[in-house]
């Protein structure tokens, strides 16, 4: 079943295009790792599928709610609020920088959206909190502040926020581009387990043998296009010119 669809979708700055006309799916269960050069359009991409950018055309469907409802004089009219708010606790967001409040504690930082948005009481709220920071190995840094933790922990305690309202889809922008290298690993490893869960995630990332490993489905795009997509074998295989240039730097290709 599709919980995401992705139809002609365009991406306007003014008269830079940084998406052009792309269609993609991702099935329940499936992890979708996109990859590119900088610039190619991947972050914006993941920005109109959490509705933080708004896009020029086409539609994005997350679990059977369109964003857009119709078209007048070739703009989009966006649908009504209600809707868009269950299309936004749909989906999860991982940024590169994590993105914690600094002035609450772990356990504020997740509780937050539940309380506030989605009008959980406080004790079901911590509750919650409290389960997936045992999962995640992090139940004693509950009471912490995010300037107390490491860049890895900060960003397991970002996966946790974006997991804690059960998204239909979890998205990752860069997830390990500003940890040390000596922290990444402890990052792709939650994520790794996440895949094994059958979570469905679409991650934008550099890994590219953590891709080839989590991978379900993957897609290369270069300057706004889908230039090739295919499943993990695409990251061993590529078939395009482009795909194989860009894969060289990291693998045999």
């Amino acid at each position: 079943m599709s919980v995401l669809e992705v139809k002609e979708l365009s991406k306007k700055y003014d008269n830079l295009e940084v998406i052009k006309n792309i269609s993609f799916n991702v099935n329940e269960g499936e992890t979708l790792v996109i990859l590119g050069p900088s610039g190619s359009g991947k972050s914006t991409l993941l920005r109109c599928i959490n509705n933080l950018e708004k896009i020029t055309s086409g539609n994005i469907t997350i679990n059977g709610k369109e964003m857009i409802k119709e078209y007048k004089n070739s703009i989009p009219i966006y649908n009504d609020k209600k809707i868009l708010n269950k299309i936004n606790m749909d989906t999860g967001m991982v940024f590169q920088d994590f993105n914690l409040f600094p002035h609450l504690t772990v356990k504020e930082n997740i509780t937050e959206s539940l309380i506030y948005v989605l009008k959980m009481d406080k004790k079901s709220a911590e509750d919650r909190a409290c389960e997936l920071l045992q999962k995640m190995g992090l139940i004693n840094k509950k009471d912490s502040y995010p300037c107390d933790l490491s860049g890895g922990q900060k960003q397991r305690i970002a996966i946790i926020r974006a997991l804690a309202i059960n998204p239909k889809i979890l998205c990752m922008d860069e997830p390990t581009s500003s940890l040390d290298p000596e922290l990444v690993g402890e990052v792709l490893e939650v994520i790794k387990k996440l895949a094994k869960e059958k979570v469905t995630m679409i991650i934008v990332t550099h890994e590219i043998k953590f891709a080839e490993e989590v991978a379900d489905k993957v897609i290369f795009m270069d300057k706004g296009i889908i230039i090739e997509e295919g499943n993990s074998n695409l990251i061993k295989k590529p078939k395009e010119k482009r795909t194989k240039e860009f894969l060289k730097r990291f693998l045999n290709v």
